[in-house]
């Protein structure tokens, strides 16, 4: 394998601990470059925390993980999250600055350039809201708000714990569109969903998650 078909992250017997409990209990896994893989499983099957390990968000207990050529046990997990982009449950905005302001100040603080910032909020039909305070935003709105950071920043790797939730009809359908625009682009993707993905152009490999470790493997 070349190295630039070398896998985004390998996982090998991974197990995270916390507080003594497995999160992850034995995850073996490989995922491509330029590919969407969507996790399913119950609450508890591990998904989150899966995408959390990741993402360098909690620490390898033991086994072997590598993310991006860094190396989960050894390496600086903080070099890692730079690369990576994470869209979890809570947004991490501040409520009284508006959208485009804690889009600036994110940018800013990642030294990442904003010139496009009205293209990115055009694209996630935020324009309109352009100079709405963040706690003013519907559920749904704040949720375009957390893509439109990922846009923004354009991570190398795209982690989405339940991207789908608080999103209409014409939401799902329009982060269909934007995960297959990602995934065309170079970007590697998973999700973790509850339900399939609607859209029929999308193929993603599917994971079937329970007890902290992958028990389906769906190419």
């Amino acid at each position: 394998m070349s190295h630039a078909e070398a896998p985004v992250a390998v996982l090998r017997g991974a197990v995270a601990l916390v507080n003594g409990f497995p999160l992850l209990s034995g995850v073996d896994l490989e995922v491509a470059p330029a590919t969407l893989t969507v996790l399913f499983g119950a609450n508890g099957a591990g998904k989150t925390s899966l995408l959390r390990l990741l993402g360098g968000l909690i620490g390898l207990s033991t086994g072997e993980a590598s993310v991006l050529g860094v190396d989960l046990a050894r390496g600086d997990r903080r070099l890692l999250r730079r690369r990576v982009g994470w869209l979890g449950h809570e947004g991490s905005f501040y409520d009284d600055l508006t959208v485009a302001e804690n889009l600036t100040f994110a940018a800013r603080a990642l030294e990442r350039p904003t010139h496009d910032l009205d293209v990115v909020l055009a694209r996630m039909g935020l324009q309109s809201r352009r100079d709405t305070t963040t706690k003013q935003l519907s559920a749904g709105q704040r949720r375009r708000l957390g893509l439109a950071w990922l846009v923004l920043r354009r991570p190398e790797l795209w982690l989405l714990d339940e991207p789908y939730a608080s999103l209409d009809d014409e939401g799902r359908t329009f982060f269909d569109e934007l995960l297959g625009e990602v995934v065309a682009h170079g970007a590697t993707v998973l999700v973790s969903a509850h339900d399939p993905l609607r859209s029929p152009t999308l193929r993603p490999r599917t994971l079937l998650m329970a007890g902290g470790r992958v028990i389906e493997d769906r190419p």
